[in-house]
């Protein structure tokens, strides 16, 4: 975990970025010694959301599941696509 004051981020704005692109993780930004916001580059942010966007899927696939719609196997479901795509 990194953890700068907000004052390194008025003063020296690109050895912060340079840094959030180098370890590729989140920021953490200081104010009066207190936790004040969260940097981290638009790659990993991206990476961030696309995968909890996946958790939020999955979640929502167990929990049909757990519900009792129908589910198939793999070998079931390779079928089903290959009808699909072959006719």
């Amino acid at each position: 975990m990194v953890i700068k004051p907000s004052t390194a981020l008025r003063n020296d704005y690109s050895s912060i970025s340079k840094l959030a692109h180098q370890n590729d993780e989140p920021i953490y930004i200081t104010k009066n010694g207190e936790g004040d916001m969260v940097i981290m580059s638009i790659e990993a942010f991206e990476r961030r959301e696309d995968l909890l966007r996946l958790k939020s899927k999955l979640e929502a696939v167990e929990k049909q599941r757990i519900d009792g719609c129908e589910t198939y196997s793999v070998e079931e479901s390779r079928a089903k696509l290959r009808k699909i795509i072959h006719g």
